[in-house]
């Protein structure tokens, strides 16, 4: 699609004004014919930019989940006597407030698919992974939950780049 789009050296409407050609950006389809972005997204082309979305609508899920989990475990509606919240220590306490917070956050801006939103499940992975690693007396230091994270971390990465590629520079 060309766009002829009126240009003035000044601003001044009593100078000379000079068009340029605005135009998508075009490549080259699978054939070797040659497109723009506006075609592909109409037609489907960007593959990976919707497996990209859908990825971050299935972590929005997870996301939802763990915050509302979170929120059971404070709010009492998980455990017993022994696993009440108020008998816990401050630092698991503390961290778990925190992830009932930051979850329930990044599944609003993952599902959203808003670059915000994979800041703050990012920062969501990363911090779980510092407390499973480096303070295990307070969840108990889970391993597989870091290798979860990072596995879920990859594939993101994956698929950030794989849709990267598919829009013009």
């Amino acid at each position: 699609m060309t766009k002829a789009v009126a240009m003035n050296d000044d601003f001044e409407p009593s100078r000379k004004i000079h068009m340029v050609r605005v135009s998508d950006p075009a490549r080259q389809d699978k054939h070797g014919k040659r497109t723009s972005l506006a075609n592909e997204v109409e037609t489907g082309d960007t593959t990976w930019t919707t497996r990209l979305v859908m990825f971050l609508r299935a972590m929005a899920v997870i996301a939802m989940v763990m915050g509302l989990y979170n929120w059971a475990q404070i709010t009492g509606f998980l455990g017993g006597q022994d696993g009440a919240f108020e008998v816990q220590t401050m630092q698991w306490q503390a961290a778990t407030v925190y992830f009932a917070v930051i979850e329930l956050v990044a599944a609003v801006g993952l599902w959203l698919a808003t670059p915000w939103g994979a800041v703050v499940w990012l920062t969501t992975i990363v911090s779980l992974a510092v407390v499973e690693i480096m303070f295990p007396s307070i969840y108990g230091g889970h391993f597989l939950v870091v290798l979860f994270a990072a596995v879920l971390l990859a594939a993101y990465l994956v698929l950030a780049w794989m849709a990267a590629r598919e829009r013009p520079p």
